[in-house]
């Protein structure tokens, strides 16, 4: 990604009817129905019904508008509630984060990006006050934020691919090599992702609530 990001240029002065929550809106339902791939500025326009140029008055790439765009699915995952202990305020909040990510799954594809969106930050900030108010300090709060962080990232990513074109043919050549791989082909693909994930959760936060003594 070339250029100053998106969220470190000051917010122009909404211009006509065209506002910049309008385009991000689009942008997700474009995505949603289309994937990347098919996202463009010119694209992108014509769905908003106006011009390449008006469009450029609130982004200036199809960079911008994916940060936008992935920021606003961040926004969808509400903060729990202060009730409650650490480790369910975590679990609820991994929960969430992870059904917002497989209500569109392109944003899989983009998770690499910088997270600098207020949504996303604001949502690490409620992680990193969680997991601190419970205890944890110096080295362990990050590793113990980064291990919850990409366990729901890879997580989704996993289940998104094994839910496309790619995770079928993956299957069928796992049934195909069943001798060479028996416990993948039994295994591997074919389970319940949400009770997986779930197990897999409390694995973690078992982990973590033993370190903390």
């Amino acid at each position: 990604m070339a250029g100053e990001s998106v969220w470190l240029r000051p917010r122009r002065r909404e211009r006509q009817t065209l506002t910049l929550d309008r385009i991000v809106a689009e942008a997700v339902a474009l995505l949603d129905e289309e994937g990347e791939a098919r996202l463009t500025m010119r694209r992108l326009a014509e769905r908003l019904d106006t011009g390449s140029t008006t469009l450029y008055w609130h982004v200036k790439t199809k960079d911008d508008v994916l940060d936008l765009a992935l920021d606003a699915v961040f926004g969808e995952v509400p903060l729990p509630a202060p009730e409650g202990g650490w480790r369910e305020r975590a679990a609820a909040l991994a929960a969430a984060w992870r059904a917002a990510l497989l209500r569109h799954p392109w944003t899989t594809g983009l998770l690499d990006r910088p997270m600098m969106g207020p949504n996303a930050l604001s949502r690490t900030e409620f992680l990193y006050a969680t997991l601190a108010e419970a205890g944890f300090g110096a080295a362990d709060l990050p590793a113990a934020a980064f291990s919850l962080s990409t366990y729901v990232t890879g997580s989704a990513t996993m289940q998104a691919r094994a839910q496309d074109s790619s995770g079928a043919a993956l299957r069928e050549h796992l049934r195909a090599q069943r001798e060479a791989y028996p416990v993948l082909a039994a295994h591997g693909l074919d389970h319940d992702w949400d009770v997986t994930f779930a197990r897999g959760l409390a694995y973690l936060l078992d982990g973590m609530a033993d370190r903390l003594g």
